[in-house]
């Protein structure tokens, strides 16, 4: 027994930290976890689970359409965000009640209050005097949305709230074309808001494979998002109940709402780390070796605020280690290859290892690709396609990369992950029987190795 007050105290009660919390706590250990807003962190609250159901309130208007092709007739239909966000914030609460009752069921010790390091084993609580002493202190505080320093800026909002609308806008304007933003430019549009995406570089999605950014970015064109490439927002002004929005190519936009996807950084303003020897990176974030610990042996971090790989499974997975590092004497260093992402744009996308743009830099590759219409459209109607593509290493014939566009790409990523992981060959997908009819069927019955167009030269290109 320690003569501190806690063997483990936690700053930010999101998933990773919760899930550090709760295995010390079932170790024996005496854990506490301080939280300034509410238990269950970005993910729960304000993040990817309110995001996914609004994704699904999204895209029933489509599926009620289409399903007239199959026999289903309705009158009236009509759409109430009032009732979508209420029913989404009921299970946002539901959840942090579930998460507050994991850390009581455990003997964790909330503090609902905001808390701060003072030294190597002290934490101070904003809302009482004396500091709590830890043996080991876990920084777990997440990250939070980046806004540009641009006149006007202070009317931009974030994706944070877009889940406190009373009401839908009837336009927006979103500046940034990266996951977060693609992801609310598809929600607004399958609700009916007009939706205009701003963005400084050539193509959306930065980071994911080129032909998955390609299919999306064409999709979302057709159902009727303005993509705005290869400019910026150079100031927003009040314009009555809107928003005049100024464009470096000279252009102006005019918008009920105006948000900011322009990328998170970490939560780490004011926490006294740089203080007490924790060393931050240049957004802030706290940099760790491979066990996540600091520059301060008894300080650790996981989750957004290290900014490694920013994914909730991966703080989850980061607080697990860090506990088995810690208190179980059995040290875990994470691997954070072949992680499963999607993007929850309509199409949707799965993904997970690596693009062929990164491929191509280190290995020979063969590329096997398709694109079809998914069985429901032929009698729907609708103009959708489904893409898919594996990069195989020629050397080894291992799959280094699978990646898909359409229904349900995230469920199946999740599973393709595993195969993956293990190192699966080329050869091993073929001698997969065919799950049949099926979209995922096609992952394994790609035989024909793409080859890029021969480029056209010399007098053959001016004939």
């Amino acid at each position: 027994m320690s003569d501190h007050d806690y063997d483990l105290f936690v700053i930010g009660a999101g998933s990773g930290g919760v899930r550090a919390a709760r295995l010390a706590a079932q170790l024996g250990k005496r854990v506490g976890i301080a939280e300034e807003y509410r238990v269950g962190g970005t993910c729960v609250i304000r993040g990817c689970v309110p995001k996914k159901l609004l994704v699904y309130g999204s895209r029933y208007g489509a599926e009620i359409e289409d399903a007239k092709a199959f026999g289903w007739s309705y009158d009236n239909l009509a759409f109430d965000w009032s009732t979508l966000i209420h029913n989404v914030q009921r299970e946002v609460d539901r959840l942090n009640g579930v998460y507050t009752r994991t850390l009581e069921n455990n003997g964790v010790d909330r503090f609902l209050t905001r808390a701060t390091v003072e030294g190597p084993h002290s934490v101070r609580l904003a809302d009482r005097e004396e500091a709590v002493s830890a043996e080991y202190i876990l920084v777990a505080t997440g990250s939070a949305p980046a806004f540009p320093s641009i006149p006007g800026a202070e009317h931009f909002i974030s994706s944070n709230e877009c889940f406190k609308f009373e009401a839908l806008p009837q336009s927006i304007v979103i500046l940034g074309a990266g996951y977060i933003g693609m992801e609310f430019a598809s929600i607004f549009a399958g609700l009916g808001v007009e939706v205009t995406v701003v963005h400084r570089g050539e193509q959306i999605l930065r980071g994911f494979d080129k032909d998955l950014c390609d299919t999306v970015a064409e999709a979302l064109r057709d159902r009727g998002v303005d993509l705005r490439m290869c400019t910026n927002i150079t100031s927003v002004e009040k314009d009555g109940d809107g928003y005049r929005v100024a464009l470096t190519d000279g252009d102006c936009l005019h918008a009920s709402k105006v948000m900011a996807a322009t990328g998170r950084t970490p939560n780490t303003k004011g926490l006294g780390l740089e203080a007490v020897g924790v060393e931050l990176g240049n957004n802030g974030k706290v940099i760790v070796d491979a066990y996540s610990r600091t520059a301060v042996d008894s300080i650790y971090a996981v989750g957004d605020v290290t900014d490694r790989a920013n994914l909730t499974p991966v703080a989850i997975r980061e607080g697990t280690a860090f506990v088995e590092t810690v208190f179980e004497d059995r040290p875990k260093a994470m691997d954070y290859g072949f992680i499963p992402t999607a993007v929850f744009t309509e199409p949707e996308i799965g993904t997970v290892g690596l693009t062929e743009e990164e491929a191509r830099e280190n290995h020979a590759i063969d590329v096997y690709k398709t694109s079809f219409r998914p069985m429901r459209a032929t009698i729907s109607g609708r103009g959708e396609q489904v893409f898919m593509k594996l990069i195989v290493d020629v050397e080894t014939d291992k799959v280094l990369g699978l990646h898909m566009v359409g229904p349900d790409a995230a469920e199946i990523v999740q599973m393709a992950a595993i195969p993956l992981r293990l190192g699966a060959t080329k050869a091993d997908f073929d001698a997969t029987m065919a799950l049949h009819p099926s979209m995922a069927e096609e992952f394994v019955t790609l035989r024909q190795k793409w080859e890029p167009p021969t480029p056209i030269k010399g007098s053959d290109a001016a004939a």
